[in-house]
């Protein structure tokens, strides 16, 4: 074939010609090149786990040490086991995954390189710490502190002080809309700007105490989950819950929603032993459900990772379970298929309060009651790097500093938080405060089907809410003849029909007016309607009498003086 092409080329008439066509075949020959590179580049849906040889064989049978000996010496690092004093400890990831930061029931905090090793700080507030959250990047974390919220710089020193954020047990923080998110004890969901300083909103659960938060990268949605059994999705722009759902029936202990999908599928775990996936699209019931596999009842944690593998904590060990089993409609709870399984070491590790997979890499993170465990996860982590979206694990002073600036340029506002965040840019519905009147057979509301509602006029919104005074007479084009068909009523029989009953509306609501209420308002259209009363009868009497109006007698009218002539 190309042989064909290029004696094709080399017997053309012109010396453009050639020129152009062998152009042409050397674009076209190196676009192939380049995509079959592509295609080979791309990763595939299996790319990093564990693949078996023999039908017999099964992945979680493998310890932590054959996955170590049989990875690199880079990926071996992962593995990790430090051994503190100040636990049960929560773990967070900055958005990266190269930092971590750690917080100790106790008042132990912490942070470091997960890279180099190097530690930031480490500090002891010697206060109760329920939870912590990196920020916009590892320069700034927040701590969840027995009774207010405080965020401390990298050197650990204390930078701001949140009263508004009263006994908070969980932090969430919204990266793309620099919101700082804190739910407490209280039962208030609060949401802080932490570029301005500004309390954004206050939401009342009307639940009561609430020690689980969770967000939606997606779309940003917080999912709180509540002792009652329900879960609960909340906004900044509403103040009841876009969505309530009753989960488990008992308390709900954890919540995740799984990156790899858009936010589709969110796992809970509850203190009734259950764990469960549910479809985030239609809330028709779980997809999945299942038993804990340690069998009893009690505080559980769940997890997804970048890649859909689902951890779920519970007892003294960690399951990992993988798609496309786990969002697989079950009618009858069953246990998925194990992807891995990892034990604790001792019952003294008991409980597992944490449960966290680095960002771009095949490790979790465990937080328990003797410090904090890195296990090896193969397949869990998302292979790519986006330096735009700052996951550069190698990024300087100088691109930090830029990506914060771009950062803040491009903030959300927190009024675009909504469950489906496809609206933006799409066309807006008709208008429903565009309403059709109730016609007679008449043309005079033809208006409305053109106007929106706030440029209606008063008596036509009067018609539109069904509150107008159904006994005034309207005369239409079709009753301007009597009923023999002599001929058209008279105009100014038809306008004193017309005028009948105008006052109705006015008197109705006079008479709603509290006479022992001094309203200015009602003042004021009872003095007009008197004055327009005694200039209709002045009018009447001229007419009927040929009187001039006179003026008001008083007492003092005696003692005028009258001029002689």
């Amino acid at each position: 074939m190309k042989q064909q092409n290029l004696h094709r080329i080399s017997t053309s008439p012109t010396k453009n010609l050639r020129r152009s066509l062998v152009k042409t075949a050397t674009h076209i020959a190196q676009s192939q090149a380049l995509l079959s590179d592509a295609v080979d580049l791309l990763p595939s849906e299996e790319s990093g786990f564990i693949q078996t040889d023999a039908p017999l064989e099964r992945t979680w049978r493998l310890a932590q040490s054959d996955i170590v000996r049989e990875t690199g010496a880079e990926a071996a690092r992962g593995r990790l086991e430090m051994k503190l004093d100040g636990g049960p400890y929560r773990i967070r990831y900055t958005k990266n995954g190269r930092h971590m930061a750690i917080a100790g029931k106790t008042g132990h905090v912490a942070s470091f390189d997960t890279l180099t090793g190097a530690i930031h700080n480490e500090l002891q507030l010697g206060e109760t710490c329920k939870d912590i959250v990196f920020l916009q990047d590892h320069s700034f974390y927040a701590v969840a502190q027995q009774k207010y919220t405080f965020i401390y710089d990298r050197d650990g020193v204390e930078i701001h002080k949140l009263k508004d954020h009263i006994s908070p047990t969980r932090l969430e923080f919204l990266p793309y809309h620099w919101l700082l998110a804190s739910v407490g004890s209280a039962g208030y969901l609060k949401y802080q700007d932490t570029s301005t300083g500004q309390l954004v909103a206050e939401h009342r659960t009307a639940l009561g105490a609430c020690s689980v938060l969770a967000q939606n990268p997606q779309n940003a949605v917080l999912y709180l989950g509540h002792q009652n059994g329900c879960v609960t999705l909340w906004t900044p722009n509403l103040p009841h819950p876009a969505v309530k759902v009753l989960a488990h029936l008992g308390p709900v202990a954890s919540v995740s929603v799984d990156p790899s999908e858009g936010g589709r599928y969110m796992a809970t775990a509850g203190k009734d032993g259950h764990v469960k996936v549910w479809d985030c699209r239609n809330w028709k019931g779980a997809v999945r459900e299942w038993s804990l596999r340690s069998g009893g009842k009690g505080d559980a944690e769940v997890e997804w990772s970048q890649k859909g593998v689902l951890a779920v904590a519970s007892g003294g060990s960690v399951n990992m379970y993988t798609s496309p089993s786990i969002k697989t409609v079950h009618n009858a709870p069953s246990q998925p298929p194990l992807y891995m399984t990892h034990p604790l070491p001792s019952a003294s590790h008991r409980p597992i309060t944490s449960l966290r997979f680095a960002p771009l890499q095949d490790i979790l993170a465990i937080g328990h009651a003797q410090g904090t465990s890195s296990i090896l996860v193969p397949g869990a982590g998302e292979g790519g790097m986006d330096t735009g979206e700052g996951l550069d694990l190698y990024e300087g002073v100088k691109g930090r500093r830029e990506r914060e600036v771009r950062a803040l340029l491009d903030k959300v506002q927190p009024d675009l938080i909504t469950l489906d965040p496809e609206f933006v840019g799409a066309l807006a519905p008709p208008s429903k405060l565009t309403t059709k009147l109730p016609t007679t057979g008449g043309s005079g509301s033809s208006r409305a089907n053109e106007v929106p509602y706030s440029r209606l006029s008063r008596a036509e919104r009067l018609q539109v809410s069904g509150k107008a005074d159904v006994t005034e007479e309207v005369v239409s084009d079709a009753d301007e003849k009597d009923a023999d068909g002599k001929g058209k009523i008279d105009r100014e029989e038809r306008e004193k029909r017309k005028m009948r009953g105008k006052g109705k509306s006015v008197k109705r609501y006079l008479r709603k007016q509290r006479k022992n209420v001094i309203d200015p308002t009602a003042v004021a259209i009872r003095a007009k309607l008197e004055k327009q009363k005694a200039e209709r009868k002045a009018e009447i009497r001229r007419v009927k009498y040929g009187d001039e109006p006179q003026e008001k007698s008083s007492a003092l009218d005696r003692f005028k003086r009258t001029s002689k002539v």
